[in-house]
């Protein structure tokens, strides 16, 4: 007990010179008189409970973020040869020193090689502009693809997507009188041409699951997109905290797709794991 009571007067909380007699004799185990030992047995309650006062706030301020280890075993990464052409001009992909760069034009997808089930993925992002738009799809229907192949137009595919949108998209908006409570800014989850329960907060419609936090940076600023995708169910993280997703998903298999839609985005780290 004593060595805890030094350690508080040490801390600088119990400085009075008025005090600095109750304090000795607290600490040399004496007893001083009725009044003074109050005085001293209150000062110390209050210096305890400053501390653990301080303690909590410290904790409260400062959340755990979970860190994806995209290093461990069983991870890879995604390049030019694990993705196939869809629906965009020959330019709108391009590679360059490992970076994906897309023009936003037109509205289109690339393509995974193959089809996925369980797996997690780590993507990196960046809009070089305000008000861009982009997205990952989860397990896109190979009819969607074909379908869109085949015709060589602009289009999106059916699956679950997870929207990759600039803050400005909803100034945007609001300057063309449109509505923006459909929408979010910071990683909306929602199902295209397929079935999905959306984890709440949902949009007015029930349609999309709406981020519980806000954490995405603006245009010309890197962020991290950890999305998990298992057994029919897809949840994301936004720079290191879970967010938004849904379930019951169907199908829960299917190509993953990155989308072009009309404004410039950097993919630096696209890092994928299969699940059993």
């Amino acid at each position: 007990m004593n060595r805890s009571i030094r350690r508080i007067a040490a801390s600088g909380i119990l400085v009075s010179n008025s005090r600095e007699i109750s304090v000795r004799h607290f600490l040399r185990g004496t007893r001083p008189a009725g009044a003074v030992q109050k005085r001293c047995l209150t000062l110390i309650s209050q210096a305890i409970l400053s501390c653990y006062c301080l303690t909590v706030c410290s904790i409260a301020q400062k959340p755990v973020r979970a860190k994806v280890d995209d290093e461990a075993p069983g991870w890879k990464s995604l390049g030019k040869d694990d993705f196939a052409h869809v629906n965009s001009a020959p330019d709108t992909w391009q590679w360059r020193e490992g970076v994906l760069h897309c023009t936003g034009m037109p509205v289109s997808v690339l393509r995974t090689a193959k089809e996925y089930q369980n797996m997690e993925l780590v993507v990196e992002w960046m809009h070089e502009k305000s008000a861009g738009n982009s997205g990952v799809f989860v397990w896109v229907t190979p009819e969607s693809i074909e379908k869109l192949t085949d015709a060589g137009k602009p289009g999106l595919p059916n699956g679950v997507e997870v929207q990759i949108l600039d803050h400005g998209y909803t100034e945007r908006v609001k300057q063309k009188g449109g509505r923006t409570d459909w929408f979010g800014t910071n990683g909306d989850v929602f199902a295209v041409g397929v079935k999905m329960t959306p984890f709440p907060p949902l949009s007015p419609n029930g349609s999309r699951s709406f981020p519980r936090k806000h954490l995405a940076n603006g245009h010309g600023q890197w962020n991290q997109y950890y999305i998990r995708a298992i057994n029919g169910e897809v949840r994301l993280w936004v720079n290191g905290e879970e967010v938004s997703g849904g379930t019951q998903c169907d199908p829960a298999k299917g190509f993953l797709c990155l989308e072009s839609e009309g404004s410039p985005i950097v993919f630096r780290k696209l890092r994928i794991r299969e699940l059993p």
